[in-house]
């Protein structure tokens, strides 16, 4: 008996629903019961080490690939029995562009007018209107291959976006580009979720989950082994902590009586363990305040997504680094 599909909230209907989603390639099982609930006009990120199969479900809810075992449905369309109504309904960016060097910008847009079955006039507005949001217009006419890869990453999405997509599935859309690009990319997807699209969203980079993400789920051997808003993911992992410097040696010994506080008699510093919330904070704070003494530094470690993916996937997300940051606050 296949498994249904729960019905989305009333508060947030769901655009893309998925149970027990199952895919092999020959004796390799890539998808092993994947179950993904993705609220409409969110960013969702699916996070997961190379191979973990994330292409791969992008690939059956774009209804590029079909699913072995499974219901999926994007759009309120069921991937399987109405591929054409989710085709209608999504945009697809892959993590190779599908942008044709031998041709102008504006071409490029006007193809994907013409395969969106858009009257000429229409698609040359359509065309021009998105060339000049994503500040292309100035290279409209020159071929594609003289673009940067910021530039073609743009072209990319605003390919994608002529059909007027609700959803939007960008599969690791910034692999390759230089900070500033990236940081340009973010901002497009912000401007793209602010205006009621969803995006589903893979990526190698934890900064980016984090900087966008509404929601993040993590994709390990074939499953789905944690999946929360960035801060709930966080507090998964142990390793939050307050630190305390004193420079006078009186002041560090009364507060070395802290609860559960670890000593550094040597650097006069004291690590209290935190899940960085502000009432924990406070309450750090207030004792100190009730016994007399105050901290010359304070800082707030608290777990970051690359720790949440190492803890629960054995391995660092690619270009990241594994040391902790520390936010000064005082």
């Amino acid at each position: 008996m296949p498994t249904s599909i729960p019905a989305p909230t009333r508060e947030r209907p769901a655009a893309v629903r998925a149970v027990g989603l199952r895919k092999s390639y020959g004796d390799k099982t890539v998808l092993d019961g994947v179950d993904l609930h993705i609220p409409a006009g969110c960013v969702f990120a699916l996070l997961g080490p190379n191979g973990a199969g994330k292409t791969t479900a992008v690939k059956i809810l774009s209804t590029l690939v079909t699913a072995d075992g499974g219901q999926a449905q994007v759009a309120g369309h069921d991937v399987a029995s109405a591929p054409d109504g989710v085709r209608a309904a999504i945009g697809v960016t892959g993590q190779f562009s599908a942008v044709d060097g031998l041709i102008t910008g504006e071409e490029n847009m006007l193809l994907m007018a013409d395969l969106h079955h858009l009257p000429k006039p229409e698609g040359r507005r359509v065309a021009a209107g998105l060339l000049e949001r994503f500040d292309l217009t100035a290279a409209a006419k020159k071929p594609a291959s003289t673009y940067s890869g910021g530039m073609k990453r743009r072209l990319d999405i605003a390919m994608t976006l002529v059909g007027g997509p609700r959803i939007i599935f960008l599969d690791e859309p910034t692999t390759g580009l230089d900070p500033r690009s990236r940081h340009a990319m973010w901002q497009i997807i912000r401007e793209l979720v602010a205006g009621g699209v969803t995006v589903l969203l893979t990526t190698q980079y934890l900064e980016e989950a984090d900087e966008l993400a509404d929601r993040v789920a993590v994709l390990n051997g074939g499953r789905i082994v944690a999946e929360g808003t960035p801060e709930e993911l966080k507090r998964l992992v142990p390793g939050g902590h307050v630190r305390l410097r004193f420079s006078d040696p009186a002041a560090y010994r009364t507060a070395a009586a802290l609860d559960g506080a670890a000593r550094d008699d040597e650097a006069l510093s004291l690590r209290i363990p935190s899940d960085g919330s502000q009432r924990e904070l406070r309450s750090v704070l207030d004792w100190l305040d009730a016994v007399g003494v105050e901290a010359d530094e304070l800082t707030v470690h608290t777990p970051d997504l690359d720790d949440v993916f190492f803890a629960l996937t054995g391995d660092r997300a690619p270009g990241t680094q594994p040391a902790p940051a520390e936010e000064d606050v005082r």
